[in-house]
Protein backbone atom coordinates (compact mmCIF):
# COMPACT_ATOMS: atom_id res chain seq x y z
CA UNK A 1 0.00 0.00 0.00
CA UNK A 2 1.20 3.19 -0.59
CA UNK A 3 0.24 6.60 0.61
CA UNK A 4 0.75 8.62 -2.05
CA UNK A 5 -2.79 9.90 -3.91
CA UNK A 6 -2.94 9.15 -7.89
CA UNK A 7 -1.85 12.09 -9.21
CA UNK A 8 0.93 13.09 -11.77
CA UNK A 9 3.18 15.01 -9.65
CA UNK A 10 5.44 17.80 -11.22
CA UNK A 11 8.18 19.51 -9.33
CA UNK A 12 8.68 23.21 -10.59
CA UNK A 13 12.32 23.30 -9.03
CA UNK A 14 15.61 23.22 -10.37
CA UNK A 15 16.71 22.72 -6.81
CA UNK A 16 19.04 19.67 -6.06
CA UNK A 17 17.53 19.53 -2.51
CA UNK A 18 13.98 20.17 -2.83
CA UNK A 19 14.06 16.94 -5.80
CA UNK A 20 15.99 14.95 -3.12
CA UNK A 21 13.11 16.07 -0.30
CA UNK A 22 10.34 14.75 -2.46
CA UNK A 23 12.20 11.78 -3.72
CA UNK A 24 12.42 10.47 0.17
CA UNK A 25 8.33 10.83 0.73
CA UNK A 26 7.98 8.33 -1.83
CA UNK A 27 6.57 10.25 -4.70
CA UNK A 28 7.52 9.99 -7.66
CA UNK A 29 7.54 13.18 -9.90
CA UNK A 30 8.75 14.79 -12.82
CA UNK A 31 10.63 17.87 -12.67
CA UNK A 32 9.28 20.88 -15.22
CA UNK A 33 11.07 24.55 -14.55
CA UNK A 34 10.73 27.57 -16.10
CA UNK A 35 12.34 31.02 -15.54
CA UNK A 36 9.88 33.26 -13.67
CA UNK A 37 10.70 36.82 -12.65
CA UNK A 38 11.06 36.62 -8.69
CA UNK A 39 10.26 40.02 -7.92
CA UNK A 40 7.37 40.98 -5.10
CA UNK A 41 5.23 43.94 -4.10
CA UNK A 42 7.12 45.85 -1.46
CA UNK A 43 4.66 46.00 1.06
CA UNK A 44 4.36 42.03 1.47
CA UNK A 45 5.70 40.89 4.93
CA UNK A 46 7.01 37.40 6.31
CA UNK A 47 5.02 34.32 4.80
CA UNK A 48 2.91 36.74 2.20
CA UNK A 49 6.60 37.13 0.01
CA UNK A 50 7.21 33.32 0.02
CA UNK A 51 3.55 32.30 -0.75
CA UNK A 52 3.28 34.63 -2.99
CA UNK A 53 6.11 34.02 -5.38
CA UNK A 54 5.35 30.05 -4.76
CA UNK A 55 2.09 30.92 -6.45
CA UNK A 56 3.12 33.01 -8.89
CA UNK A 57 5.18 29.96 -10.18
CA UNK A 58 2.59 28.26 -10.27
CA UNK A 59 0.37 30.58 -12.46
CA UNK A 60 2.99 30.18 -15.25
CA UNK A 61 1.97 26.73 -15.74
CA UNK A 62 -1.74 27.14 -15.07
CA UNK A 63 -2.63 26.00 -18.87
CA UNK A 64 0.12 23.69 -19.39
CA UNK A 65 -1.36 20.64 -16.41
CA UNK A 66 -3.89 17.96 -17.73
CA UNK A 67 -6.64 16.83 -15.39
CA UNK A 68 -4.26 14.01 -12.83
CA UNK A 69 -1.19 16.63 -12.79
CA UNK A 70 -0.34 18.07 -9.38
CA UNK A 71 1.99 20.99 -9.30
CA UNK A 72 4.49 21.25 -6.61
CA UNK A 73 6.16 24.60 -6.81
CA UNK A 74 7.62 26.40 -4.01
CA UNK A 75 10.13 29.37 -2.84
CA UNK A 76 12.60 29.71 0.51
CA UNK A 77 13.50 33.23 1.92
CA UNK A 78 15.75 34.28 5.31
CA UNK A 79 14.84 36.99 7.30
CA UNK A 80 17.02 38.69 9.60
CA UNK A 81 15.36 41.26 11.83
CA UNK A 82 12.63 42.17 9.28
CA UNK A 83 15.06 42.28 6.59
CA UNK A 84 14.51 39.43 3.71
CA UNK A 85 18.35 38.39 3.10
CA UNK A 86 18.38 37.40 -0.79
CA UNK A 87 20.26 35.24 -2.25
CA UNK A 88 24.01 36.09 -2.42
CA UNK A 89 25.57 37.64 -5.80
CA UNK A 90 29.07 37.13 -5.14
CA UNK A 91 32.00 36.07 -2.13
CA UNK A 92 31.49 39.66 -0.85
CA UNK A 93 27.29 39.45 -0.50
CA UNK A 94 27.94 35.79 0.62
CA UNK A 95 30.13 36.94 3.38
CA UNK A 96 28.21 40.11 4.16
CA UNK A 97 25.06 38.03 4.77
CA UNK A 98 26.68 35.32 6.96
CA UNK A 99 28.18 37.61 9.07
CA UNK A 100 24.58 39.24 9.39
CA UNK A 101 23.84 35.70 10.56
CA UNK A 102 26.45 35.25 12.97
CA UNK A 103 25.39 34.76 16.81
CA UNK A 104 21.81 35.92 15.64
CA UNK A 105 18.33 33.75 15.46
CA UNK A 106 17.12 34.42 11.84
CA UNK A 107 13.84 33.08 10.47
CA UNK A 108 13.56 30.62 7.57
CA UNK A 109 10.19 31.00 5.69
CA UNK A 110 9.32 28.57 2.80
CA UNK A 111 5.86 29.08 0.66
CA UNK A 112 4.69 26.21 -1.23
CA UNK A 113 1.67 26.00 -3.86
CA UNK A 114 -0.68 23.05 -4.89
CA UNK A 115 -1.90 23.41 -8.04
CA UNK A 116 -4.62 21.00 -9.87
CA UNK A 117 -6.52 22.27 -13.37
CA UNK A 118 -9.45 22.66 -10.69
CA UNK A 119 -7.53 23.77 -7.45
CA UNK A 120 -4.73 25.96 -5.97
CA UNK A 121 -3.80 25.65 -2.25
CA UNK A 122 -1.10 27.93 -0.63
CA UNK A 123 0.84 27.66 2.79
CA UNK A 124 4.18 28.22 4.42
CA UNK A 125 6.17 26.93 7.20
CA UNK A 126 8.17 28.92 9.26
CA UNK A 127 11.62 27.72 11.43
CA UNK A 128 13.48 29.80 13.46
CA UNK A 129 17.37 29.02 13.16
CA UNK A 130 19.82 30.11 15.74
CA UNK A 131 23.93 30.48 14.15
CA UNK A 132 27.13 30.30 16.82
CA UNK A 133 29.46 33.15 17.04
CA UNK A 134 30.76 32.11 13.48
CA UNK A 135 34.75 32.97 12.65
CA UNK A 136 36.15 35.18 9.87
CA UNK A 137 37.89 31.89 8.57
CA UNK A 138 34.51 29.41 8.91
CA UNK A 139 32.62 32.17 6.55
CA UNK A 140 35.36 32.38 4.37
CA UNK A 141 35.92 28.45 3.82
CA UNK A 142 32.73 27.79 4.10
CA UNK A 143 31.98 30.47 0.98
CA UNK A 144 35.75 29.48 -0.71
CA UNK A 145 34.56 25.68 -0.75
CA UNK A 146 30.64 25.19 -1.47
CA UNK A 147 29.97 28.30 -3.36
CA UNK A 148 26.49 29.07 -1.45
CA UNK A 149 25.25 31.72 -4.26
CA UNK A 150 21.61 29.68 -5.17
CA UNK A 151 21.04 29.64 -1.55
CA UNK A 152 18.69 31.67 0.71
CA UNK A 153 20.51 33.36 3.15
CA UNK A 154 23.90 32.28 1.80
CA UNK A 155 23.89 29.09 3.61
CA UNK A 156 22.70 25.30 3.13
CA UNK A 157 21.64 23.78 6.82
CA UNK A 158 22.72 20.61 5.23
CA UNK A 159 25.98 21.86 4.63
CA UNK A 160 29.31 21.65 6.85
CA UNK A 161 28.00 25.45 7.36
CA UNK A 162 24.90 23.87 9.14
CA UNK A 163 26.81 21.11 10.82
CA UNK A 164 29.29 23.74 12.57
CA UNK A 165 27.86 26.78 13.08
CA UNK A 166 23.58 25.62 13.85
CA UNK A 167 23.47 25.66 17.58
CA UNK A 168 19.72 25.88 17.78
CA UNK A 169 16.85 25.35 15.36
CA UNK A 170 12.84 25.65 16.23
CA UNK A 171 10.46 24.29 13.73
CA UNK A 172 11.30 22.05 10.22
CA UNK A 173 14.66 21.38 9.31
CA UNK A 174 13.65 20.06 6.20
CA UNK A 175 11.64 23.08 5.94
CA UNK A 176 15.43 25.27 6.16
CA UNK A 177 16.46 23.05 3.21
CA UNK A 178 13.32 24.29 0.98
CA UNK A 179 10.53 22.12 1.40
CA UNK A 180 8.56 21.77 5.02
CA UNK A 181 8.07 17.94 4.63
CA UNK A 182 5.45 16.93 7.14
CA UNK A 183 3.64 20.14 6.30
CA UNK A 184 3.68 19.14 2.36
CA UNK A 185 2.49 15.37 3.58
CA UNK A 186 -0.81 16.73 5.68
CA UNK A 187 -1.32 19.11 2.67
CA UNK A 188 -1.48 16.50 0.15
CA UNK A 189 -3.22 14.34 1.90
CA UNK A 190 -6.22 16.99 2.26
CA UNK A 191 -5.87 17.73 -1.41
Amino acid sequence: MNWVPAYHFILASKSPRRQQLLKSMGIDFVVRTKDVDESYPSDLRGHQIPEFLAEKKAKAFVNELNNKDLLITADTIVVLNGQVLEKPDDYDHAYKTLSALSGKMHEVITGVCLSSTNKSVVFSSLTNVQFKQLTKTEIDYYITTFKPFDKAGAYGIQEWIGSIGIKHIEGSFYNVMGLPLQKLYEEIQKF
